[in-house]
């Protein structure tokens, strides 16, 4: 059958093989409220220095489980390892080295670029010897130096996002998590905030997970991508091996539609819709 999660399986025993250490672990890792399974058994890792993606539906399970890695929320079987360290046993660990950017607005629109920065700087416990140069290097890293005494409010969407993601990185975290982090921006400041990522990445050796529905951002970005659909993994692997595996002509919103859905009602399955957009591509 085309894309067969056994792709994940080659993934993990290369990754294995190779002997590569992981920034995110999961073991088993489930969450239920009462007789809903909102994340179930999941066993999955990724590379330190890698963008992670995590992609899927609404409701698939994907809030709840970012939230069980930074230790916003127990699980209710198994746990995971994040920087090494275990999210069950050692909670306090785990947020001393992650960053986290909600979808959600954080950054308060009455202060400035500078003092929402400074805010951040003291809930982190960053020395304040250390607090003017952090600052200072994280305005001039997310090109936000010369807006740093302007109000917050004043601010374009793709400024704020820069903000956030400057205020969850001020301590300089192993590991960094954005939900949705161009959700709403136009397409020049998706392309900033897209630029900032990559230069986290490569600047600080960042592990990054991320959750979009932009199938494009994920292409983009993310070394490898997992497809959550009712609480499960169902595909995860590279973009270029989950593309190929479906088909020559397919492309990651195929792979959304082939693995996120159970069924449609009528007129065929999600398998035939997928097979009928990759053939009218091809036939132009």
């Amino acid at each position: 059958m085309p894309g067969n999660p056994e792709i994940s399986n080659s993934a993990h025993t290369n990754a294995a093989a190779s002997n590569v250490t992981s920034a995110v672990e999961t073991r088993s890792i489930t969450k239920r409220y009462d007789s809903l399974v909102a994340v179930n058994q999941l066993t999955f890792s990724f590379a330190q220095g890698s963008i992670f993606g995590l992609l899927g539906p609404n409701g698939a399970g994907k809030s709840t489980l970012i939230k069980m890695l930074t230790t916003l929320l127990p699980p209710s079987e198994g746990t995971a390892l994040v920087a090494g360290f275990d999210i069950v046993r050692e909670p306090r660990e785990v947020r001393r080295r992650i960053g986290y950017v909600s979808q959600m607005l954080s950054a308060d629109g009455d202060l400035t670029g500078y003092e929402n920065l400074l805010i951040s700087a003291k809930l982190y416990g960053i020395p304040r010897s250390q607090r003017t140069a952090r600052i200072a290097e994280a305005l001039e890293f997310m090109d936000l130096a010369s807006a740093a005494k302007r109000l917050v409010k004043h601010y374009s969407g793709g400024m704020i996002r820069r903000l956030e993601i400057a205020q969850s990185m001020l301590h300089r975290p192993g590991v960094l998590f954005l939900d949705e982090p161009t959700v709403g921006l136009d397409p020049f400041a998706k392309q900033a905030v897209w630029k900032h990522i990559r230069d986290l990445r490569r600047e600080f050796n960042a592990t990054i997970l991320m959750t979009t529905h932009d199938m494009q951002e994920a292409d983009e970005l993310c070394e490898k991508i997992a497809f959550m659909h009712k609480g499960s993994i169902a595909i995860i692997g590279s973009p270029a091996e989950l593309k190929t595996a479906l088909g020559p002509e397919a492309t990651l919103g195929d792979v959304f539609i082939r693995y996120t859905g159970a069924e449609i009602s009528e007129g065929g399955d999600l398998r035939d819709v997928a097979r009928a957009r990759i053939t009218s591509k091809r036939l132009g």
